[in-house]
């Protein structure tokens, strides 16, 4: 190979490095704190849950700053759409048990996430990170529970989202001890 042809192998391989780099310097970590306004209690400060019914905007102010931002978010899977394990839409949540075994938080902390592929899930609340264009915007979904169906509204949307899963979710908020939930908070082994 000639050094000239070496130099521009060595030469592309540095711009696509460099590429790389600056494509994951653009997807920007986001907490859940990040999609409400700074003046709305976080939940742990009001009483978990937080009840959209008894704030003033009922959780509906949302954060404009992030629109169409790729983002990366950490939170809890409750599947919307599914057939067997294959999850083609979900919702991602701050907190396990949120939406269908206590109250659903307010609109301002729920995602609804469409993935680019169907997402192979083995559980409900399963800690996943979702990549994508967070996308602001009121929608609507019917959730199928086991004592029937809810319709739940979330702020935002990620569509084409990248899904893996995680171990832990940094900005959880954990069940109070008297909580008839706090089984949902296992810890993978």
């Amino acid at each position: 190979m000639s050094n000239r042809l070496k130099s521009t192998a060595a030469l592309a391989a540095v711009l696509i490095s460099i590429a790389a780099g600056s494509a994951s310097a653009e997807t920007a970590r986001i907490f859940w704190k990040d999609l409400r306004p700074a003046t709305q209690a976080a939940a742990e400060s009001v009483g978990l849950p937080m009840i959209a019914a008894k704030m003033p905007d009922h959780g509906e102010t949302l954060s404009l700053n992030l629109q169409d931002k790729t983002i990366q978010l950490a939170g809890y899977a409750l599947p919307v759409d599914r057939e067997g394990d294959l999850v083609y839409q979900f919702l991602l949540v701050p907190w396990t048990g949120a939406c269908s075994h206590m109250p659903t938080p307010p609109p301002n902390q729920i995602v609804l996430v469409t993935p680019a592929h169907p997402y192979r899930m083995s559980e409900a609340y399963q800690p996943v990170s979702v990549t994508g264009a967070l996308e602001p915007g009121m929608e609507k979904s019917q959730l199928f529970i086991v004592d029937g169906a809810s319709v739940i509204q979330s702020g935002y949307a990620v569509r084409k989202a990248e899904v893996v899963d995680v171990d832990v979710v940094p900005d959880t908020i954990t069940q109070p001890a008297n909580s008839p939930w706090r089984f949902l908070n296992k810890k993978k082994n």
